[in-house]
């Protein structure tokens, strides 16, 4: 392996060598310029001043002429759903995330694992044009009828163990934990006894919880901000006992219904020492901004002429009518309350970050999401990150680096040095100055395969013609 700045002659030549590109490092915030890429298959053999290329021998030249390259961006919150009839239609999402640069998804729980595995293995060996996919697998609720199709229902300490039994069997990538129906002590038992077979959990949490008792039991992540938000309440303790009390009554107290409490009692004194503590237990929070903001504004917004909707197969647009049915039942009040809660919980972003929390980006794309499309909704929700007070470089960071660090395993991923992965993104201009740069996508390296902005259109097309 060559070091950086070696102008020694290298001894076999590399499938791809890229000439003339400037590396964009999220992490110091920099460019360093004038770089050369040596590649071999999935991994970065070298990196040289592209002076030295005339050394470098390849099966494939790309001059990168002047343009940024970046690692691929993960979003850290996909969805493969909607049952066997939507197989073939989620299939067909794939190559929407590589078009726009991510060339990594952490799948969070649907109902066609088999298909997910099959999928995950094929990307990964170049064999279907999509990102690398790390799931969950079917995601943990309580029962009886919980929320999402394909969930496993578990209460018992026997139950839990023989769910977690069969998600390790499936050799998935984390457990995801879901709250529609879960209860507190069964909640904690999923993390207690996951942690003891070294599996990584994350997920929704259930009010009945607090925070930090999940985080003290080595949680390792948690999904949106509802439950971060909580925990920021200087009534905490109240408020969860008063859910705990209803949760068994006529009228349990849900989620948003418990929100107007909790908003009018936020204490950011509470809401520091919180963050302080949840950045010593290395968490990881995904914010999924872009989600909530598109979902609170479906009553005012005509989506009707999406240019993403020609991708996205019609019998996945049908299920986005559960969402638009709930907003068009939300009161005109709780529609503005939202919009004080959303502004509220996006100013703990950068606070978030500036504690060490790890943030990673995530869209929560997938079928029953309404107008969140797989590819360009984590874009949305990247410059919905700088635009909470991060800066672009940190943004990015969360796109590239965080959730690399969430699995362990950023001494392969999160940036473009000698031995790491070869997934990059080339883009037209410098996003440390601009976000909107990740828009402007020049070519796309993934799972081994270089894909020319040509190779990515005609990717689209293949995709816009299958309905």
């Amino acid at each position: 392996m060559l070091a950086v700045g070696s102008s020694q002659t290298p001894v076999k030549s590399f499938s791809l060598v890229i000439t003339n590109v400037n590396i964009v490092d999220a992490t110091t915030g920099k460019i360093v310029p004038h770089r050369l890429l040596a590649i071999s298959g999935n991994t970065i053999k070298a990196v040289d001043d592209s002076k030295m290329a005339a050394k470098y021998k390849a099966d494939r030249y790309v001059d990168g002429m002047g343009k940024y390259a970046m690692p691929g961006l993960w979003d850290m919150h996909v969805h493969f759903r909607g049952g066997d009839s939507l197989i073939g239609a989620n299939k067909n999402l794939l190559p929407l995330f590589l078009a726009n640069g991510i060339t990594t998804v952490r799948e969070c729980g649907g109902d066609m694992t088999p298909s997910v595995m099959a999928w995950g293995k094929q990307t990964a060996q170049g064999e279907l044009p999509g990102p690398r996919i790390f799931t969950s697998g079917p995601k943990l609720d309580g029962g009886p009828r919980p929320a999402w199709a394909g969930t496993l229902e578990v209460e018992t300490p026997d139950q839990i163990s023989k769910a977690l039994d069969s998600l390790q069997k499936l050799k998935v990538d984390f457990v995801k934990i879901y709250d529609s129906k879960i209860s507190h002590d069964a909640y904690l038992e999923i993390i207690r006894q996951a942690k003891k077979r070294g599996m990584r959990v994350t997920g929704h949490m259930p009010f009945t919880v607090e925070l930090k008792e999940a985080a003290a039991l080595g949680m390792n992540g948690s999904e949106h901000l509802y439950y971060v938000f909580k925990a920021c309440s200087a009534k905490e303790d109240s408020i969860t006992a008063l859910i705990r009390e209803s949760e068994h009554s006529a009228h349990p107290i849900g989620l948003f219904g418990a929100l107007p409490a909790l908003y009018n009692t936020y204490d950011s004194s509470k809401a520091k020492q919180l963050f302080k503590y949840l950045a010593g237990k290395n968490f990881s929070i995904t914010p999924t901004l872009f989600i909530s903001k598109t979902l609170g504004e479906i009553k005012e917004t005509d989506h009707s002429k999406d240019s993403m909707l020609a991708y996205i197969d019609p019998r996945v647009v049908a299920t986005y009518q559960g969402r638009i049915r709930g907003a068009q039942r939300q009161s005109d009040e709780g529609t503005r309350f939202r919009k004080k809660y959303d502004a509220l919980v996006t100013s703990l972003v950068p606070q978030l970050y500036a504690a060490g929390v790890n943030i990673v980006a995530g869209s929560d794309c997938g079928a029953s999401n309404s107008f969140v499309y797989p590819g360009t909704s984590l874009h949305e929700e990247v410059k919905l990150l700088v635009a909470s007070g991060l800066t672009p470089a940190q943004a990015l960071k969360t796109a590239t680096v965080n959730g690399p660090k969430f699995f362990g395993i950023g001494n392969f991923y999160g940036s473009l040095q000698a031995g790491k992965c070869s997934d990059l993104i080339l883009l037209d201009s410098n996003p440390l100055q601009d976000i909107n740069a990740i828009d402007r996508i020049n070519g796309v390296m993934a799972n081994g395969k270089w894909y020319t902005s040509s190779d990515l259109s005609a990717l689209l097309s293949t995709v816009k013609n299958q309905h």
